[in-house]
């Protein structure tokens, strides 16, 4: 059987022309597929909180790359994609970002994030893209979000902040049916330096279905926001 190509590392003027409809739509479909099978290169990690959460080892970095299944109640997939969207208001509700905002280059809207690390370690931060499709896969509306890294000459690296040069993300949000969403997350990313083991495991383990219940809490609030 052929493997599926695995997904592309972001870097150098090819991640900076954007994303491909392939994309978004191998993005989609992973939100219909099967959960990976025990015993498969996948690995189970964790099941807390509605959310299981997947992990493939990959060799070239020594690091992992991690598939997200779940759902979230009470959350449409349009406002749960709108809330993911709005830098400003994830700066209310997100306790790990130290600055995050949009800047144009070369009429290309970059993103710059800055994400607090505990002491001793030092801050990481992200350059990248990201683009936001609601389209229809099979006939099912669906909600896509794309992002990764990008290397560009006006965003330099700064002093005592290590940047991070290898990210991807997607985002696939369907409704469950009733008034919540499906949710599909894939996520890599290299933090470069020093991490301890013990982090990088709470990290996988608690710090992203953390995330999506700090993303679902703030849905909530930003239906009285708005």
């Amino acid at each position: 059987m052929a493997r599926r190509a695995r997904p592309r590392r972001a870097g150098g003027m090819e991640a900076q022309r954007g994303f491909s409809e392939e994309q978004f739509q191998a993005a989609g479909r992973e939100l219909s597929q099967p959960a990976p099978a025990r015993g498969g290169a996948w690995q189970l990690l964790v099941e807390t909180m509605g959310i299981s959460i997947y992990r493939l080892y990959d060799e070239q970095s020594g690091l992992y790359e991690y598939k997200i299944f779940g759902g979230l109640a009470d959350c449409s997939p349009e406002l749960l994609a709108d809330v993911y969207m709005d830098l400003d208001y994830r700066k209310q509700w997100d306790q790990y970002v130290k600055e995050l905002c949009e800047k144009t280059y070369d009429e290309k809207r970059i993103i710059y994030w800055e994400v607090k690390y505990p002491f001793p370690l030092s801050n990481r931060d992200y350059v990248y893209i990201r683009e936001r499709r609601d389209m229809e896969v099979d006939g099912r509306k669906i909600w896509v979000m794309l992002a990764k890294s990008v290397s560009l000459p006006q965003c330099p690296e700064k002093p005592g902040i290590i940047r991070v040069n290898s990210y991807v993300q997607s985002l696939v949000l369907e409704s469950d049916g009733k008034t919540g969403s499906k949710v599909y997350m894939y996520y890599f990313d290299n933090p470069g330096g020093m991490i301890p083991s013990w982090l990088i495991n709470w990290a996988a383990k608690s710090g992203v279905p953390a995330f999506l219940k700090d993303l679902q809490k703030a849905c909530l609030n930003y239906c009285k926001k708005t």
